[in-house]
């Protein structure tokens, strides 16, 4: 392996020996984040709070730009900007003053186990106490419910007594993923939380999801983040779906058809949600796709994405 340390470097105007200890929040983008939970939820902590770069990596050496290619503006008869891909870190303060670190960026490509040892040595040299993330995954369940997470941490004690929600499954892996499995196996404490998307929001952005994933950092950490923004645009997300809904009766029904589903399931279990033991699956996103992918495309109008 070549040397980890030589894929990052700190920033000039940034002290290395004066750096506090602090939590590290986890922001690469990955290969799966329904409702861009990651996205919205590393948008607002840089909006709502001082943030300092304090480390660079050298994403030339790690990023595919063929496979994702950043974008330029072409202006009538030249080049006049680019977007240039970064990884960095960023030193935050809380509510209350305590220090804590961003990492955000594209997901590496390559040199994954070179990027665990380079994060690592970050994580030394400023002595981080403990290594977070959160993303959306696509589940078939009602917006109109409360939101629901699968926790995953290097230790049990780090997520209490959540129950899973899922069993032994196989997944493709991301680059977060693999950090933490990596700091386990090192007894460093690590935890994670993949947000339950409703599977027809997944390509809209879920601003609800993103305030659950606040929620449950903050109760992880302690971290006193700051939630006003994030909370009056989950109230404005819930008003424009309700009205979509009303809206159009096929995909009130669909929504309704879903509710049902949960709240039978629930009542069957006889527990507070769906993070109840011996759950058994909500039926499949596919039985519902159909009636959804209008939903879809006019839930945000002026999102590309949905």
């Amino acid at each position: 392996m070549q040397n980890p340390h030589e894929l990052y470097r700190f920033e000039a105007d940034a002290d290395p020996a004066g750096l506090e200890p602090g939590v590290l929040l986890l922001g690469l983008g990955g290969f799966i984040d329904a409702g861009n939970i990651n996205g919205l939820l590393i948008t607002h902590l840089l909006a709502q709070s001082q943030a300092q770069v304090v480390a660079s990596f050298d994403v030339d050496q790690v990023l595919d730009y063929r496979g994702r290619r950043p974008l330029m503006v072409f202006e009538e008869t030249q080049w006049v900007a680019y977007d240039d891909p970064s990884l960095l870190l960023y030193r935050l303060t809380d509510r209350d003053g305590q220090v804590y670190y961003l990492l955000t960026g594209p997901e590496p490509d390559y040199q994954w186990e070179r990027m665990v040892e380079a994060i690592r040595a970050l994580m030394a040299h400023i002595g981080v106490t403990l290594v977070v993330s959160a993303h959306g995954i696509p589940m078939a369940v009602p917006h109109t419910r409360p939101v629901g997470l699968t926790a995953h941490a290097t230790d049990q004690r780090l997520i209490g007594e959540r129950n899973p929600v899922f069993g032994r499954v196989q997944v493709p892996a991301s680059f977060a993923a693999l950090l933490e499995y990596r700091l386990g196996e090192q007894g460093a404490p690590a935890l994670g939380f993949a947000v339950h998307t409703p599977h027809y929001l997944a390509q809209a952005d879920f601003h609800d999801g993103a305030l659950t994933a606040l929620n449950a950092i903050v109760d992880a950490t302690g971290l006193n983040l700051p939630n006003d923004a994030l909370v009056a645009a989950a109230a404005a997300g819930r008003a424009q779906i309700d009205a979509e809904v009303a809206g159009n009766g096929e995909i009130g029904e669909a929504v309704s058809a879903l509710e049902r589903q949960y709240d039978t399931f629930l009542e069957g279990q006889d527990k507070p949600n769906l993070l109840a033991p011996q759950a058994t699956p909500l039926p499949s996103a596919d039985e519902l796709a159909a009636d959804v992918e209008q939903f879809l495309r006019s839930v945000s109008d002026d999102d590309p994405r949905a």
